[in-house]
C-alpha cells in the first residue's frame, strides 16, 4: 500500500500520546506529595501538570521541597514502569509504517532519559523512533520551543515541513513557538476543548484519524 506522508519529519510527545502512562503519573504524583509533604492531591489537579517537567511543576508548587519531591516521584515511577506504561492500540504499527514510508520519527518528551528510554521499549516503539530530546537535554522546557528545536537539530531537520504531535496544550504552544505544525490528540491527559481552542493543524480523537493525517 503506497502512502504519501504529509510531513517528512514527525516528532512525538510520549506521555499520553504514544503510550498510556497517565495512571502511573497520577499514582507517582499522589505518592510523592503524600510521602514528602502530606498533601493529598487529586487527579483533577494533576492532569494539567502532565506535559510539563517535574522540576517546573514541583518548583512552582513547593519550591522548598521540589528536589525531594522529584526524587521520590522518580523512584516510585521507575519502580512501577513495567506495569504503568501501556501501549495504545495501533501506535507501534503507525510508527513502523511512518518509518517504512521514509518519515523521520523521534520522541521529544518532558520525561528524563532514565525513564523515557525504558518506557519507549515497554510501549513497543520501533527502534528507529529515537529519543531526540528528553528533560535532561535542554535548560528550557515546553511550552518553550527549546526541546522541539533540539529534537530537530538531532535529526538534522528544519521546522518547516515538520510536525509535533502531543496531547497537551503545552505541546501545541511549543510547536507554534518553534515554527512547526502541531497536531493534538485527545486520548491523553489534555482537555479536548482546550486543545481545540489552541491553534493547530488538527486535533484528532483516534489513532486511525492520526494515521490518515500523517500518511495520507
Amino acid at each position: 500500500m503506497n502512502h504519501t506522508p504529509r510531513w517528512p519529519v514527525v516528532l512525538f510527545d510520549f506521555d499520553g500520546t504514544l503510550a498510556n502512562t497517565i495512571d502511573g503519573i497520577v499514582a507517582s504524583y499522589t505518592y510523592a506529595w503524600d510521602a514528602v509533604t502530606g498533601r493529598r492531591v487529586t487527579r483533577a489537579e494533576i492532569l494539567p501538570w502532565i506535559g510539563r517537567t517535574l522540576t517546573d511543576v514541583f518548583t512552582e508548587q513547593a519550591p522548598d521541597r521540589a528536589a525531594e519531591l522529584e526524587r521520590v516521584y522518580m523512584d516510585h515511577n521507575f519502580a512501577q514502569l513495567d506495569t504503568n506504561v501501556i501501549g495504545y492500540q495501533g501506535i507501534p504499527q503507525l510508527l513502523h509504517d511512518l518509518v517504512d514510508a521514509g518519515v523521520e520519527t523521534a520522541v521529544v518528551t518532558a520525561k528524563r532519559r532514565r525513564t523515557a528510554v525504558p518506557a519507549m521499549r515497554v510501549a513497543g516503539l520501533p527502534e528507529q523512533t529515537i529519543l531526540a530530546c528528553a528533560k535532561d537535554d535542554t535548560d528550557r522546557h515546553k511550552p518553550d520551543p527549546a526541546p522541539l528545536l533540539k529534537g530537530l537539530e538531532v535529526l538534522g531537520a528544519q521546522a518547516a515541513g515538520s510536525v509535533y504531535v502531543g496531547d497537551a496544550v503545552y505541546d501545541l504552544l511549543a510547536a507554534e513557538a518553534a515554527g512547526m505544525d502541531g497536531v493534538g490528540v485527545t486520548w491523553g491527559a489534555g482537555d479536548p476543548a482546550e486543545l481545540r481552542a489552541q491553534r493547530s493543524v488538527a486535533v484528532v480523537d483516534t489513532v486511525p484519524e492520526l494515521r490518515a493525517l500523517l500518511l495520507g
